[in-house]
């Protein structure tokens, strides 16, 4: 019988099923990228209806009293070198630094790539309607913010001089700030995808990402608080993967392993300790037996005293059995087998 089993066997399979679900992915989130790109060029043409949007929003801001996005500004452009950096990270952070966290959720984190691509794709497709109903010119266009357009003025700059010619984006999307949200997304699920004593640290991100869309004024502090709302309204419609946290690392013991003292009923099993005193008597003779005398002195013993039933009672002996009285040459009490001393009588041992 032919067998129509997988070349390979079961770990060949595995791979192409894993190799498939990557290009699954992939294709996924390039198609709602592009979804989103292309839906931003459709409010490209709404000029005055942008800046009337500006205006309200300066004008909320100041009844709100949020500090100017000037006052960030003017710290950045002290130095040249701080605004070419603030530029810089604007242009290549925003899209490497969100690519790379969900390569590294995929393969370390399945559970938290699943729900970050969830939240991810909700906050974009929010953002993406807000856009097209609310176009809104950033700071750098609007007279009355009088802020320098760092990205024009010190490079690099990833929008034309022209806004309404400008094929590669849509420069009347400022609210909500996606640099803003993507980032603040990636330090929270950092954060809740790890078990580091540091990974708050990845709130640094987001910080760092608010202070450069402000100060290259590419954006309003509102923007930034509604992407945090629509980010919040995301997190309630997708669940958080149960049971997926982050595997705690095995720590080896430090020094021997002491192996566990056994513990009864109450407490540890202490050893039974032997009793403290003199040995027990352990040599009697019957009555009428020849028991051999053991000399105190060099020399084997001289002989044997004969048992007697008559006289003391044996103070350890058990019934029918009496402690053997001798006495060696010398006078010095004789010790029995066992090394006993026993009491010395009379008579002198017979059978010398």
């Amino acid at each position: 019988m032919t067998s129509h089993t997988t070349p390979g066997g079961p770990r060949a399979a595995g791979k192409k099923d894993e190799r498939r679900r990557l290009i699954r992915e992939l294709l996924l989130v390039a198609g709602l990228f592009a979804v989103y790109k292309a839906g931003r060029t459709l409010s490209t043409g709404r000029t005055g209806e942008a800046f009337r949007n500006a205006d309200l929003v300066w004008d909320a801001e100041r009844a709100l009293r949020l500090p100017g996005e000037g006052a960030v500004q003017r710290l950045l452009l002290h130095s040249d070198a701080i605004v070419h950096t603030a530029n810089t990270y604007y242009a290549a952070v925003h899209f490497p630094a969100t690519a790379l966290f969900l390569i590294w959720l995929y393969l370390r984190r399945p559970a938290h790539y699943l729900w970050t691509r969830r939240v991810l794709a909700l906050l974009t497709g929010a953002a993406l309607v807000l856009h097209l109903a609310f176009p809104l010119a950033p700071p750098r266009m609007l007279d009355a913010a009088r802020m320098v357009d760092t990205g024009l003025v010190y490079g690099p700059s990833v929008y034309g001089a022209a806004p309404a010619t400008d094929t590669m984006a849509n420069q009347f999307a400022a609210m909500p700030s996606l640099h803003f949200g993507w980032a603040l997304m990636l330090a929270l699920g950092m954060i809740a995808a790890t078990s580091s004593r540091l990974r708050v640290l990845w709130l640094l991100h987001p910080l760092v990402t608010l202070l450069v869309v402000v100060g290259t004024a590419n954006h309003y502090w509102l923007d930034a608080l509604v992407a945090t709302a629509l980010l919040g309204g995301a997190f309630l419609l997708v669940p958080r993967p149960v049971g997926a946290a982050a595997p705690v690392e095995a720590v080896a013991p430090v020094g021997p392993v002491t192996p566990a003292v056994p513990v009864g009923p109450v407490g540890p099993v202490a050893p039974v300790e032997q009793p403290v005193g003199p040995a027990p008597v352990r040599d009697v003779a019957p009555v009428g037996s020849r028991v051999p005398i053991a000399s105190a002195g060099p020399g084997p013993a001289q002989g044997a005293v004969p048992a007697s039933g008559h006289g003391d009672a044996p103070p350890h002996g058990a019934p029918g059995r009496v402690v053997v009285p001798a006495r060696a040459r010398g006078g010095a009490p004789a010790a029995g087998p066992g090394g006993v001393a026993v009491a010395a009588s009379g008579t002198r041992g017979a059978g010398r």
